[in-house]
């Protein structure tokens, strides 16, 4: 049966194709003219799908809190005319954020041991952003798809932070019981969120937009909460752990010329998210791993006197930084003299990293002196 309407559907496109064109040509024409219809239909349901999420979290804010949304609703028109303002006066809303977290021009930012100060100034920035979010939900401040699909779960997730913020202070009354039924919406939520950002730090722009730190924030928020943490990390946690590995991978695969100016804005996310107490250990996990496996491979091509990736090299650096800051904010915290964090990673970061040292001393010292650095806080929790 398939082979009989295989060749009628050839004779067919034999008999219709119009003149001057060959059978071959009418039937690229005729598959190319399918996909844009497929293509179109895809884009329809993706449409629709945000659609439904968008009024499926209003339902969900509704049932948590009716008089919140009631109020929200009377406000829209006001907080639309400030945002117009802001759209007329752009200006006057980067003011709002004047350093974002994203200025790639400093290099003065990074200090010896690593990107400390960088960190202190994200932190000033996260407090900066959750105080503007906290005034004005933002709504519509992007126009392009992929802004939109990365602001609309910024603005939902951001209301339901307002709703728990004024709850605690007795302001509303909120039945947060009503996550545990429809863990599906916030869970969407979370992850059209990480992959907004994903997509944005795969693909950067200069400046990079004040948004995507409105996004961390956002999402730094929500982890801390301890009323809606669990309801996030329950069903989100190994979407939160893929979104660390992707930009890990950010960092170490980008070969673009003006790379160290968007991995600058990377790595800064990387140590935000390090400086949160839940999410801290599995990142540096993350890093000990990663910095392992590069040294690993170096040393096995320095050996072979094979030729390595010299521009994963200059990435993994950043990595380096990252991974000795956070180790070095630890031990600062806890005070232990030996602080248990890594866990099997540490162990395998250490083994034979003394003969790994000792061979990549020569040819590769500034990378060795890391290796020893990251080394000491693991071994004796603090630089000596």
């Amino acid at each position: 049966y398939l082979k009989i309407s295989k060749l009628a559907l050839a004779f067919a496109i034999i008999h219709s194709k119009p003149p001057g064109k060959s059978s071959k040509e009418y039937t690229e024409y005729l598959a190319r003219t399918v996909s844009e219809q497929d293509f179109g239909w895809k884009w329809k349901v993706e449409v629709l799908e945000a659609e439904v999420l968008r009024l499926r979290q209003e339902l969900l804010l509704n049932r948590i809190s009716p008089r919140f949304c009631l109020e929200n609703r009377k406000q829209d028109t006001s907080a639309e005319t400030l945002l117009g303002q802001e759209s007329i006066n752009p200006t006057s809303y980067s003011s709002q954020l004047e350093d974002s977290g994203c200025d790639v021009c400093n290099d003065s930012a990074f200090d010896s041991l690593g990107i400390a100060s960088d960190f202190h100034q994200s932190e000033h920035n996260v407090n900066t952003s959750k105080h503007w979010l906290e005034k004005v939900p933002p709504l519509n401040l992007c126009h392009t798809s992929k802004e939109q699909s990365l602001t609309a779960p910024v603005h939902f997730l951001q209301r339901l932070l307002e709703i728990r913020k004024l709850s605690e202070g007795g302001i509303l009354q909120a039945d947060f019981s009503e996550l545990e039924n429809d863990s599906f919406t916030i869970c969407n939520s979370v992850s059209q969120l990480l992959d907004g950002l994903t997509f944005f730090y795969n693909s950067p722009k200069f400046p990079a937009p004040s948004f995507l730190t409105e996004a961390v924030c956002v999402l730094l928020n929500l982890i801390t909460d301890t009323k809606l943490s669990n309801h996030v990390l329950k069903k989100c946690f190994k979407k939160i752990e893929e979104f660390k590995k992707n930009l890990i991978q950010i960092i170490l695969r980008n070969k673009s010329v003006n790379r160290f100016q968007a991995l600058n804005s990377v790595s800064q996310t990387l140590g935000l998210l390090g400086r949160n107490n839940i999410l801290r250990n599995s990142l540096i996990s993350l890093l000990l791993s990663g910095v392992r496996q590069f040294a690993e491979q170096l040393l096995q091509a320095h050996q072979v006197q094979s030729v390595y990736d010299i521009v994963q090299y200059e990435n993994i650096f950043l990595l380096c930084m990252i991974l000795e800051q956070l180790l070095q904010n630890e031990t600062e915290e806890s005070n232990i003299s030996s602080p248990d964090y890594g866990g099997e990673e540490k162990i395998k970061f250490l083994k034979n990293l003394d003969q790994v040292i000792l061979h990549l001393s020569d040819e590769f010292p500034l990378f060795s002196l890391y290796l020893w650095r990251v080394s000491v806080l693991l071994n004796s929790g603090q630089m000596q």
